[in-house]
């Protein structure tokens, strides 16, 4: 899954977004209201953390400019005032939740598996595609059982699979959904994690469970 974090504190934005990393997520940084909007609305993002006070533009204003273009990007806003107004003025322009700084990193980390559940077909935290079973809040995966031990990139292509069950899925959307903005695309990577995810799945041979769509690239099949 791809965050977009947009904070002006940089110091703060930078250990939040290697926790963030830690637990699979790829995280783009933006610290001024303009870069956000701008990012917000021209990349493929699966979530928003969005600061309300920022330079340039604030918060309120992205989320609202936002909301105005159609993006319906999951936002979760955050600031430092805990004022009911000012969480009325967020949710009211168009946030989907609220979180008060300080907060538990493992707060924010709930509050966002909430939200890209929310976006889902399911609220239920345990994804299923025939007989593999991913946990989206421990990050374990079991296929007929079996345990199966994924890195955090493996795990998190495998997840985008899951949540797009018999949906083809290009390579280049597989990079977009899984990998930064600063990733630099090299034209086999998806092919040698796919390949890494059939051999730890045992679905190396047909009929396979991740199944190759010539010239085009990959789709997790649903019986």
């Amino acid at each position: 899954m791809r965050i977009l974090l947009v904070d002006d504190e940089v110091k703060f934005s930078i250990v939040l977004r290697s926790g963030l990393e830690e637990h699979g997520y790829a995280v783009d940084l933006a610290h001024d209201g303009e870069q956000g909007y701008h990012l917000a609305s021209v990349e493929p993002y699966d979530l928003v953390i969005l600061d309300v006070l920022l330079p340039l533009v604030d918060g309120l204003q992205v989320c609202r400019r936002l909301r105005e273009d159609r993006c319906n990007v999951p936002i979760l806003m955050l600031t430092a005032c805990d004022a009911v107004d000012d969480r009325v003025a967020g949710l009211d322009c168009g946030a989907d939740d609220y979180l008060t700084k300080p907060f538990a990193f493992r707060e924010l980390l709930a509050r966002s598996r909430a939200l890209l559940r929310r976006e889902g077909s399911s609220r239920d935290p345990v994804l299923r595609v025939a007989d593999l079973e991913l946990d989206t809040v421990s990050h374990g995966v079991r296929r007929g059982g079996r345990r199966v031990d994924l890195t955090s990139k493996e795990y998190a292509i495998l997840e985008y699979f899951a949540r797009n069950p018999n949906r083809v899925l290009t390579r280049a959307q597989i990079a977009e959904h899984v990998w930064d903005y600063d990733f630099v695309a090299m034209s086999n990577v998806v092919d040698v994690y796919v390949g890494y995810l059939r051999r730890k799945l045992g679905d190396d041979r047909e009929p396979r469970l991740l199944r190759t769509v010539r010239g085009t690239g990959y789709q997790l099949r649903q019986p």
